[in-house]
């Protein structure tokens, strides 16, 4: 039997298959694409923390290609028990032909990849969030038809969403600058492997520095699933970092902004920027759908 393909970070793609999917999943968008490469297949979606964009766009994405699913948790599973994840990938193998699963730590992902007979999709980590990432680049590509000379800025926590930021930047040509506060950066590795590589990135403790002349200014919730007591001091050493107008000053003036949702309003972005023109969430959240879909078809072809 062959390896199944997996989708865990952006850097399991080839760069050709990641700049790929990029105009796949346009293209599917363009079409509101129905297919069959999915149909008679069975996706489990394995949910430890909870979600709505990542659940709706993948249970309907998994439909409009053929294929049904099912929706289980911790409770309706034995994750978190006392069953061996290497267990529970062999099992669900025998039942069904992909997992989507959203958990906290990575290493959970790689034990079930490692032992499980089918595609394993990462719909988020601790680590890396390479769905949400992708449906990103495809938001900014419809609006540039290009990567090269793109300044993209990251503002706030060096978490999973800055994680695949600096993936993605190994394989497409932006400039990413990211603003993370002492003792946030993202994983050390992660920007060490990724400037080896010649990405055009770079780190700062200045949101206003980041953000100078960027076309795309994104940022994320301060605190995380998980992260919850740390909120107050988290509040307290991200309060520099909000995404409002005074900051976007700093941009290009035809700055857009981007949030993976949900979003605190009044903490990490203001709720006038969110609702103004510049704000691109909405098309982001679509676009979960289409680049999910085009994740699934080539995981299946």
């Amino acid at each position: 039997m062959s390896q199944p393909k997996h989708f865990l970070r952006i850097l399991d793609l080839e760069q050709s298959e990641a700049h790929a999917l990029v105009d796949r999943a346009m293209e599917m968008k363009r079409t509101r694409h129905r297919g069959h490469v999915l149909d008679g297949r069975e996706v489990v979606l394995l949910f430890e923390k909870a979600s709505t964009r990542t659940r709706v766009s993948f249970e309907v994405g998994v439909r409009q290609l053929g294929g049904s699913t099912l929706f289980m948790t911790q409770r309706e599973s034995q994750l978190g028990r006392s069953e061996p994840l290497r267990d529970t990938a062999r099992v669900l193998s025998r039942y069904v032909d992909c997992l989507v699963v959203r958990t906290f730590g990575q290493t959970v992902l790689d034990e079930l990849t490692h032992y499980a007979d089918i595609p394993v999709v990462n719909a988020l980590t601790d680590e890396y969030h390479p769905c949400q990432v992708m449906s990103d680049l495809l938001t900014i590509f419809e609006r540039t038809g290009t990567f090269e000379g793109v300044r993209v800025a990251w503002v706030g926590d060096g978490n999973n969403m800055a994680n695949s930021w600096i993936n993605a930047s190994v394989y497409f040509p932006f400039e990413l600058t990211l603003a993370c506060p002492e003792g946030y950066d993202p994983d050390p590795n992660v920007l060490a492997y990724a400037q080896s590589q010649g990405a055009r990135l770079s780190l700062s403790r200045d949101p206003e520095q980041a953000v100078d002349g960027a076309h795309f200014v994104n940022s994320d919730v301060w605190a995380s699933m998980g992260q919850e007591a740390e909120r107050a001091e988290r509040e307290r050493v991200f309060a520099d970092f909000q995404i409002n107008r005074d900051l976007l000053a700093a941009a290009d003036r035809d700055v857009k902004v981007m949030h993976c949702l949900p979003a605190h309003r009044g903490e990490e972005i203001t709720d006038e920027v969110m609702e103004s023109d510049m704000a691109l969430v909405w098309d982001q959240s679509e676009n979960r759908l289409h680049m999910q879909k085009a994740i699934l078809e080539w995981l299946f072809t």
